[in-house]
């Protein structure tokens, strides 16, 4: 018999209470205008320029705060230009089926170069934050998004730790939820890159990649069972060291909340025994993102969301960096779907997601999304299967010059996989 996390399915009740109570901890009046807080979820911040021709063009518009301080009856205070610096701390909640319920503490920190020209120069911004969850998991990332100079150099930061115990399944496109069982493990994650501006919206450059895992164990398996991470061959550590290859193609008008233009993110990642891998290996992941209005000449986004992730060759990464569900650097693919769900050599993912406004002044607003994902059968011997995914989610406008929404979303897979997920800033 063996045990594991369930990916718990409060009562609709107790969700929509906890989802309040994120609401009214996220609102306090630093939130609005360039104050707002990066979460990870959002890529890069708007520059002042566009963010002051936005400002004119929603007049109309409105969004959380302001509906705040109408309701309680107090003045807006306007946003305070903090010149090259700017910072906020964000007691929050949230909620998600690999973690349940969790506490959390952010903090960012948005700043420019010295005597450069705003208008045209990317914030860089530091991001992070301290989680507890319900199921006594422990996240702390360290990221940050650092622009040189006249986005001469584009340099990123992810830093994180997790002591992690989570739900596994095994291996391959077949695995029923039934055969999840608690996995825990700590984990750190280094990764550093720095792209080079080669023209207006491509960057190419280089990065040294370092995962390491620990405390590797099987909570409560039986032991007359071998699981999947069994005959891959589970290990109480393992390492992985390597460069990162990357292309980088951004084009879109928002990187926040995106309505037309383009995302392109090309990694390429061999590992090395000489530089502290415990074996050699070789990954690729191939991003691309697309939004556009549709119909044409309404607000309507359609987006379109492919993540396409592969082992090359012949070597074996670890069983914690195998392409799997929900292990994207945001943790978003595969909504409807508990992290891990799907683990295999190889990763297909495709998502779109229509979004619309249903209150004229832009403060609510709906998506539906389908997404569907398949993975290699090289190591299971399975055969190659597509997973479908759907589900619908509302969007609550918390800043409307940057379009930061809060997105609280519902989704619904194979084998009665289901969820809701609550996220600052879209998906994708």
């Amino acid at each position: 018999m063996m045990n594991r996390i369930k990916p718990a399915e409060p009562a609709f009740f107790k969700q929509i209470c906890w989802v309040f109570i994120l609401i009214c901890l996220i609102q306090f009046p630093s939130l609005h205008a360039q104050e707002i807080p990066v979460s990870p979820a959002i890529e890069d911040t708007i520059p002042k320029k566009e963010l002051g021709a936005a400002a004119k063009a929603l007049d109309s518009e409105t969004d959380l705060v302001i509906e705040w301080h109408k309701w309680f009856g107090k003045k807006i205070s306007k946003a305070k230009d903090t010149g090259r610096v700017q910072h906020s701390i964000l007691p929050a909640a949230g909620y998600s089926q690999q973690t349940g319920f969790a506490g959390i503490i952010a903090a960012s920190y948005v700043f420019y170069p010295k005597k450069i020209d705003q208008e045209t120069q990317k914030p860089s911004n530091l991001l992070t934050s301290i989680t507890y969850s319900q199921y006594n998991q422990v996240i702390f990332p360290i990221q940050a998004d650092i622009w040189f100079r006249k986005n001469a150099y584009y340099a990123v930061i992810d830093w994180r730790f997790l002591a992690y115990p989570s739900t596994t399944f095994g291996l391959g496109g077949k695995t029923k939820l039934s055969d999840g069982y608690t996995i825990n493990f700590n984990y750190i994650k280094l990764h550093q890159s720095l792209l080079k501006k080669i023209s207006k919206t491509l960057y190419s450059g280089i990065g040294i990649f370092y995962d390491h895992f620990w405390n590797i164990t099987e909570e409560l398996v039986s032991p007359n069972i071998v699981t999947s991470f069994d005959k891959y061959g589970l290990t109480k550590k393992s390492t992985s060291a390597g460069f990162a290859l990357r292309l980088l193609s951004d084009t879109r008008n928002n990187a926040i909340n995106a309505s037309k233009g383009a995302y392109i993110n090309i990694i390429g990642r061999p590992n090395f025994t000489l530089l502290g891998s415990d074996a050699n290996w070789n990954s690729m992941l191939v991003e691309v993102r697309k939004y556009f209005h549709f119909p044409a000449s309404s607000k309507n986004v359609l987006a379109l969301w492919s993540y396409n992730w592969f082992t090359l060759g012949k070597g074996k990464p670890p069983y914690f960096l195998l392409p799997s569900t929900g292990w994207d650097d945001f943790y978003n693919t595969g909504r409807g779907y508990i992290q891990g769900r799907y683990r295999g050599k190889d990763m297909i993912y495709l998502e779109s997601e229509y979004r619309f406004d249903i209150t004229r002044n832009g403060l609510i607003g709906l998506v539906v999304f389908a997404n569907a994902q398949s993975f290699s059968s090289k190591i299971t011997k399975q055969l190659r299967l597509i997973t479908p995914g759907f589900g619908t989610g509302l969007r609550i406008k918390l800043n409307k010059i940057t379009g930061a929404n809060l997105c609280i979303d519902y989704g619904f897979g194979l084998d009665g996989s289901r969820g809701i997920s609550v996220n600052l800033g879209e998906v994708f």
